[in-house]
């Protein structure tokens, strides 16, 4: 088994994130629900499309601080990195916003991943040679072929189903939502712990004891 995983809203959660930091600045009002998708669909209907785009580069930027791990995902990485299997995060990033401040996401992301004990050898002990930041789908895609992964855990069922995706990789839609329950052409996995209880259960089962 050689497994890949997606980073953000797979890894990350921004789970009330955007709203904190959208009602700081003024951009919602405070009853708007906190989540993403809320945050997003009230900054588009009201007109602020540039606001919203620049709230992203914001929050993947200066931000990366206020976004928590899934519960379960670092457990899960842990466990891989102890057990010997290849794990590798392949994500779809731009170098900068693509308006507002210019940060290096790639560094934020980087720097996120350090503070939450991913390279710490004490702790997870994951290689930073195994974190890819593609700049484009295709790029994304084309890297996990050419890892040879053999499992491949994404948040977006529209990326799994593109076309030039590797043939023989299993495709996990990570979904803690259940928004996409109607998805049947893929596994859809809701936890980390949902997770490590099908892939990873001798692992599991010997934690447990």
């Amino acid at each position: 088994m050689r497994i890949g995983v997606d980073f953000d809203n797979t890894i990350v959660s921004y789970d009330g994130v955007f709203h904190k930091i959208a009602a700081e600045n003024g951009l919602i009002p405070a009853n708007i629900e906190s989540s993403k998708d809320s945050v997003r669909n009230y900054m588009r209907n009201v007109g602020r499309e540039d606001e919203w785009t620049k709230l992203q580069g914001h929050v993947y930027g200066a931000r990366m601080d206020a976004a928590q791990p899934y519960p379960g995902v670092k457990e899960f990485f842990r466990r891989a990195v102890v057990a010997g299997i290849p794990i590798a995060i392949v994500s779809h990033k731009t170098r900068h916003p693509f308006l507002g401040e210019k940060h290096d996401l790639h560094l934020s992301a980087l720097g996120w991943l350090e503070a939450q004990g991913f390279f710490d050898r004490a702790d997870i002990g994951l290689d930073k040679s195994n974190v890819f930041f593609e700049l484009t789908k295709e790029a994304k895609v084309a890297r996990i072929g050419a890892l040879e992964r053999t499992v491949f855990i994404d948040d977006l069922p529209e990326f799994l189903d593109e076309t030039a995706f590797p043939q023989g990789v299993e495709r996990l839609l990570f979904d803690p939502k259940g928004e996409n329950a109607h998805i049947t052409h893929f596994t859809r996995i809701n936890s980390w712990s949902e997770m490590m209880a099908r892939y990873l259960p001798a692992l599991t089962e010997a934690a447990s004891q």
